[in-house]
């Protein structure tokens, strides 16, 4: 008997940086195939599941508003298109495996992917379509976890799991700090007064007022992403 899933649809919110090995740059094909087959794993279990990138693996809008000569929007426009690579890799290589999906943007020409739209994007994942929610929310001067939980707010999804390198969220930084405690569970009211490194605030107060659970976890951490949609105690949860 297979194990039920206790989220029926996933935002996935992971990292650029999970599509290329830890020293790596740009896409990596192994990097990427094994976040495609933790996917997978999911969606066999009748899991819909939607996806946002980030751009890290290429480039971060913030680190590049530093430079003088380039505007912040300037900036953000271009790590939006960094995410629109790091889409159309997942879309591909999730097709290569068997798996339909589909890649939608804001700001996409659309012979590369779809331009977004809530309601095509529910119905393709009720048809058993992966979504990758590409290209931010099209406006500057918002995180790619804002736009995973905007994301999640439109499509309805019952969490958001947010895939970082370490397994949840810290007192300190466990790079950094051996002795750092992990919070098992935490409140949405909990992040925001601690200013906790769990997403941006503005992404969690949206999570808050749209009643979206999150969970942070370690993507790398064999079988986590299966552990977390059956709704074991995996990395830490986020909620009211």
């Amino acid at each position: 008997m297979k194990d039920k899933p206790r989220y029926k649809r996933v935002l996935l919110k992971l990292s650029g940086e999970t599509l290329c090995s830890p020293e790596g740059f740009a896409v990596e094909g192994p990097a990427t195939a094994a976040v495609v087959r933790a996917i997978q794993e999911i969606v066999k279990l009748g899991v819909q599941v939607g996806i946002v990138a980030g751009a890290g693996n290429f480039i971060r809008g913030r680190d590049l508003a530093g430079n003088p000569h380039i505007e912040r929007a300037t900036a953000d426009y271009m790590g939006m298109l960094a995410t629109i690579m790091n889409g159309l890799a997942l879309r591909d290589t999730l097709q290569s495996h068997g798996q339909d999906a589909t890649v939608m943007s804001p700001i996409a020409d659309p012979r590369i992917c779809e331009p977004f739209s809530r309601r095509k994007a529910i119905g393709l994942l009720e048809a058993g379509q992966v979504v990758v929610f590409a290209g931010g929310t099209g406006s500057p001067f918002f995180t790619t976890d804002t736009c995973a939980a905007l994301r999640a707010s439109e499509i309805g999804a019952d969490v958001l799991m947010k895939a970082t390198k370490v397994d949840g969220v810290f007192d300190s930084d466990p790079l950094k700090n051996p002795s750092a405690r992990r919070y098992d569970k935490l409140t949405y009211r909990q992040v925001i007064a601690d200013q906790l490194g769990v997403m941006d605030m503005t992404a969690v107060q949206m999570c808050m007022e749209n009643n979206i659970p999150i969970v942070v976890f370690a993507l790398a951490k064999k079988d986590n992403l299966m552990s977390a949609v059956l709704g074991k105690s995996v990395g830490t949860y986020v909620g009211p």
